[in-house]
């Protein structure tokens, strides 16, 4: 199994709870279904893409101890998916107040998410056992 395949079930799996999160706090800001749905599914698009992304440049970090390295990630990806969220919701609501709204909630409630999916896919083998084997064989 390569590797590519971990980092896409990854953005997926992080996408579809990352994508929740968002339409429920942009509805919940706004009062508006309609713009939750119109920011989660602008959401969908980027947040695939700056993930995969995010995820492969991490990949390649020299930061081996897991908490740390799963706090620096949660941290810069919180980074970029808040400033995606804020610029996407300031296109589609048109409304400084609720997008900084929506980005401040969501740095709060997506840190705990990332945080606990990063913990969750590091005990899953799925596509770095051979990684994992040669890298302990190096060690």
């Amino acid at each position: 199994m390569k590797l590519i395949n971990r980092h896409i079930a990854k953005t997926i799996s992080w996408r579809i709870v990352g994508t929740a999160d968002t339409m429920l706090l942009s509805w919940l800001i706004t009062g508006d279904m309609k713009a939750g749905l119109q920011i989660g599914v602008a959401d969908v698009t980027t947040k695939l893409v700056l993930y995969y992304l995010h995820e492969r440049a991490w990949f390649k970090s020299s930061v081996a101890d897991s908490n740390k390295r799963h706090l620096y990630k949660t941290v810069t990806w919180r980074i970029i998916g808040t400033l995606d969220t804020i610029i996407l919701s300031m296109w589609i609501w048109g409304d400084a107040s609720h997008s900084l709204q929506i980005g401040g909630a969501e740095t709060l409630t997506k840190s705990i998410l990332y945080f606990l999916h990063e913990k969750m896919w590091y005990r899953i083998a799925y596509g770095v056992r051979k990684y994992r084997e040669a890298r302990r064989k190096n060690g």
